[in-house]
């Protein structure tokens, strides 16, 4: 009887261990000093999948991302249903990760649905020039909202941003970034944050199966890409930059191989639309 139950709780352990191995497999790295965007240096992004074990992925994945959305192999859908967002103000921190600032909201900040499943919103963060593109053209930055499920999967909305007027959401945080920049500072609390001002101004998405654009570059991760391509300043892209202080000028992954992956348009229909 005892044995049994020594055996049942070492189960148990052995469960709980590879369900947190499998959580952090999807977590992207919070310290992005050991990879660089330098595409002929020993760490740049052809490389990232021999810098660690870990990262094979980056290397030998089938499901990478970003990828080019062209027209061509993209199938126009309309049972995705609407983007269900159901966010909410939360307090949070600005994280100056090494190549890109993230902004992590400290309890949660709501969730969308996908698939009847609810993904709480965990942090945001963006990357100049755009990593996805729209038939071969790339934008002047893109954020990724990434969500997590309860059990640990991940799904990621990217909207992209062209030059033009400042972004609202991005002016709620703007004098942070100034600060972040004079001072050196790694993490800045900048207090109450509201993701619903994070406009998307389009119901139309694209929706494919990718991975995350940082290692690990852990797959299987739900990619929903605004349709809508809004804007940004030029000011606001250049003092995102500035704050990570790692004197480059782009942080985005080049694009990958779709290797036959279906590629998803929502687009209302006519009952929807009314």
């Amino acid at each position: 009887m005892k044995q049994s139950i020594n055996k049942l709780i070492l189960i148990l352990i052995l469960d709980l261990f590879l369900a947190f191995n499998a959580i952090l497999a999807f977590q992207e790295v919070d310290d992005e000093r050991e990879f660089t965007y330098v595409n002929d240096s020993s760490t740049g992004p052809e490389q990232w999948g021999d810098i660690k074990e870990e990262w094979g992925k980056c290397k030998n994945g089938t499901m990478q991302s970003p990828i080019d959305l062209l027209n061509e192999r993209v199938e126009m859908v309309s049972h995705l249903g609407q983007m269900k967002r159901n966010y909410k103000p939360s307090n949070a921190t600005l994280i100056n990760r090494g190549h890109d600032m993230m902004l992590k909201w400290i309890d949660g900040a709501g969730t969308i649905e996908i698939n009847g499943i609810d993904y709480e919103l965990k942090q945001c963060h963006w990357h100049s020039p755009s990593e996805h593109s729209l038939n071969g053209k790339k934008f002047d930055l893109e954020v990724h909202l990434v969500h997590e499920s309860k059990s640990g999967m991940v799904a990621v909305i990217g909207i992209m941003y062209k030059l033009g007027r400042p972004d609202n959401f991005l002016s709620q945080i703007n004098e942070h970034l100034g600060k972040l920049i004079d001072a050196l500072e790694v993490e800045k609390v900048v207090g109450m944050i509201d993701p619903r001002t994070i406009k998307i101004g389009s119901r139309k998405y694209y929706r494919y199966k990718g991975s995350l654009t940082v290692p690990p570059c852990t797959e299987d991760v739900i990619w929903t890409i605004v349709n809508k391509v809004r804007t940004v300043s030029r000011e606001q892209v250049k003092l995102l930059r500035d704050a990570v202080h790692d004197k480059s000028k782009r942080n985005s992954r080049p694009i990958q191989s779709t290797n036959q992956r279906k590629v998803e348009l929502y687009r209302p229909d006519d009952q929807e639309q009314n």
